[in-house]
């Protein structure tokens, strides 16, 4: 029997999934519990190579219970978000018969194994880049927690469901989970069923369907937001008059708008809705009671030098959107457009001096060979955006901007299949990535490797760590 405990064997898929922006937000719950919003929303889902979770998810009859490791850090699965999901998946699962590996699971057995799943982000964890606690949320980022527990325990328990019926069950982890599990632009249709279940996310475009469209993140911060967006829709919903206003008022009419501008690569109409629906959503926070502030000084720049490039030009070149967090993320309509948004960025947002500027622009740096930047030197020597002729030059702020992910529209969730990508010990189960502090206290990312048969006591561990990282590392 497959739950028996004297079973050695370990199942184990790995796979990417990417994280999504919305350009028409999903903000307030009509239903804490079955997480179903107020309103629909549309998002684009971002290139994994740049921005994405690696995940491993293993079950085996040797585990004694349910366990997760993000980044390294084992987080408690005993929440009951985290709890809904794991049952409303085993219900689903489905027999396996791997003759090879000596291993049969009937569909009662599914209830009975435990899960190990190890995560690993490359983009800031808690900061607000795909907010619902962007994707960045505290007790390790719900969003993608949501969206690999579907999409891989899908895969290895062998379930056999639509996308768009396991996108429901993800929208039970966390609202934004839903949309990415396709690629391209996406909408999380709200529904009118009491019992959510016609709350489902649905393709709208692929990815290739505006694979011009190149974006730009700015990082502003990395640092975990002060008010959880949780939290903030919760209180939104209970005080703020706006919020009723914009979704019954306002968002039904831009989500038609919005589908129609995709739809036919209209990008002035994108980039005017785009705006605008980020400024009603912060609007909607400083409505709310106590008020809350998820941008900051940098974050309102970044708004001013893009709405005086686009006016100087006549026609949007560029949209901008914030999700909760001070993050931008900066939507062009071509890559030479990207190009001359990169250089004003790094005009205005330079980096200091001792930066590594392969550190500071990350994702697809081949855009900085467009802008004719290779090194620092050629950072100083950017001259003032052409719409700040005949005017005082604004004052540049260096180091404002942690570094910028240079990205696009890019596909859903794929499957790994090199073993060697794997996060999790395929003889152990336990994550090959552990967090330890060095000598003075920093806190880094080490990776540990299996012992060989003769180093297998607790204390030769030390043996084969190696130092892969730190956890200030842009990349982390």
């Amino acid at each position: 029997m497959a739950a028996d405990s004297s079973q050695k064997w370990i199942l184990m898929t790995t796979a990417q999934t990417p994280t999504n922006i919305a350009v028409i937000k999903y903000w307030g719950k009509r239903d804490e519990g079955l997480i179903l919003a107020v309103n629909d929303s549309i998002s684009v889902t971002l290139d994994p190579q740049h921005l994405c979770t690696t995940t491993t998810v293993a079950v085996s009859p040797m585990f004694q219970s349910d366990r997760m490791w993000l980044n390294g850090k084992e987080i408690s699965l005993s929440g009951g978000r985290y709890q809904n999901c794991l049952r409303e998946i085993r219900s689903r699962a489905s027999k396996i018969e791997d003759e090879k590996k000596g291993i049969k699971i009937t569909k009662k057995d599914w209830e009975k194994l435990h899960v190990h799943i190890a995560s690993y982000n490359n983009f800031p964890t808690a900061a607000g880049l795909a907010s619902s606690a962007a994707g960045f949320a505290c007790l390790g980022n719900i969003l993608l927690f949501s969206i690999f527990l579907f999409f891989f325990l899908a895969k290895l328990m062998n379930v056999q469901e639509d996308q768009g019926k396991l996108s429901a069950i993800a929208r039970q982890g966390s609202g934004s989970a839903c949309r990415s599990l396709y690629g391209g632009f996406v909408k999380w249709v709200m529904g009118n069923e009491e019992n959510g279940s016609d709350s489902i996310a649905v393709q709208l475009q692929d990815e290739k369907h505006w694979d011009e469209l190149v974006i730009i993140i700015a990082v502003v911060s990395s640092r975990q937001k002060e008010t959880s967006s949780t939290s903030g829709m919760r209180d939104s919903v209970e005080t703020s008059l706006l919020l009723q206003h914009r979704a019954k008022e306002v968002v039904p009419k831009r989500i038609i708008e919005m589908e129609e501008a995709i739809k036919n690569h209209d990008f002035p109409s994108f980039a005017r809705l785009t705006c605008a629906d980020s400024n009603q959503f912060h609007a909607v926070c400083l409505d709310t009671s106590p008020p809350i502030f998820y941008m900051n000084d940098t974050s309102h720049r970044i708004i001013s030098c893009v709405e005086k490039w686009n006016r100087s030009e006549g026609t949007p070149q560029v949209a901008y959107t914030f999700d909760a967090g001070p993050n931008a993320v900066l939507i062009a309509r071509d890559r030479k457009v990207a190009a001359n948004l990169l250089q004003r960025l790094l005009y205005y947002f330079p980096p200091h001096s001792d930066t590594d500027l392969n550190s500071y622009v990350i994702g697809d740096k081949s855009i900085l060979g467009d802008v004719g930047v290779e090194e620092m030197k050629d950072v100083e020597a950017l001259p003032p955006p052409p719409e700040t002729k005949d005017q005082i030059p604004a004052q540049k702020q260096r180091g404002a901007v942690s570094y910028f992910i240079c990205t696009r529209p890019g596909k859903g969730p794929v499957l790994l299949s090199d073993e060697s990508q794997a996060l999790l010990n395929p003889e152990s189960g336990l994550p090959k990535i552990v967090w330890k502090l060095d000598a003075e206290g920093v806190e880094g990312k080490w990776r540990v490797t299996a012992p060989t048969s003769q180093s297998k006591r607790r204390d030769d561990w030390n043996s084969v760590i190696q130092i892969i990282a730190y956890a200030n590392s842009p990349f982390i």
